[in-house]
């Protein structure tokens, strides 16, 4: 007898979908949906039962509620190369009105009750994503820089088309304005050898000046020496014609 058509709705359909990378545990939703108006058993089962850990594994929905499964990869060292052979399978059957042990009813369940849903695992890895986007980033960059140097270029290429006589011109404009600054070094020389010789002129001038002082002032002292003793002997000889 053919199994009965599973009466609840799984999102996602078909693949459970794991990003990584996968060094650390990666995590994916499955979110199932009841919307008969009976209360669904389930159950979540794996062909990797040490890969995965599937929380809540097992329960109830009632009806017309959903309820969502957390499906947690395991980390483990990625091959590319390597493709999945993982796969899920969601098993439910409608509760009895009077049930009270779960793992009873499973257990006593017929075949014909049984209603399945499977779903394969695909992994992704994000860092062929991020390759292809920073490969276009670059070929971005690039045009960008190349687009900026053309730009640049045109002033390069103007100062290049410079004809001879231009040339020059400002060979010889050049030359003028080195010898201008030649005549004004000599000139600047000219001018502090005139200021030197001019102080030497005014020091030994202010030398004879002084000196000639000092002989007028030597002269003028002898002669008063000479008055005062003249004066002095003169009293000497007055003060014993008087006594």
């Amino acid at each position: 007898m053919a199994r009965p058509e599973q009466v609840l709705l799984l999102e996602p359909q078909h693949e459970l979908k794991f990003r990584g990378p996968f060094s650390d545990v990666v995590t994916t939703n499955l979110k199932l949906s009841n919307p008969t108006d009976r209360n669904v058993c389930f159950k979540v089962k794996t062909t990797a039962p040490r890969r995965y850990c599937v929380r809540p594994n097992s329960g109830i929905i009632d009806a017309g509620t959903s309820i969502n499964v957390s499906v947690m990869l395991q980390p483990f060292d990625y091959d590319p190369n390597e493709k999945s052979k993982h796969k899920f399978m969601v098993q439910s059957m409608l509760a009895p009105p009077d049930m009270t042990d779960m793992e009873g009813v499973w257990k006593e369940a017929k075949p014909e009750e049984l209603m399945d849903s499977k779903l394969r695992c695909v992994f992704e890895m994000p860092v062929e994503n991020e390759k292809t986007h920073d490969m276009e980033s670059n070929k971005i960059m690039l045009s960008s820089l190349l687009k900026s140097e053309s730009t640049a270029l045109p002033p390069k290429s103007m100062s290049s088309t410079l004809d001879d006589g231009e040339v020059k011109k400002i060979m010889e404009e050049c030359k003028r304005l080195q010898m201008e600054a030649q005549r004004l070094r000599e000139e600047n020389k000219q001018i502090r050898e005139d200021d030197g010789l001019r102080m030497r002129k005014s020091n030994v001038m202010s030398s004879q000046h002084s000196s000639v002082g000092m002989k007028k002032e030597e002269g003028l002292s002898a002669r008063t020496v000479a008055l005062i003793v003249l004066f002095f002997v003169v009293g000497i000889i007055v003060g014993k014609l008087v006594l």
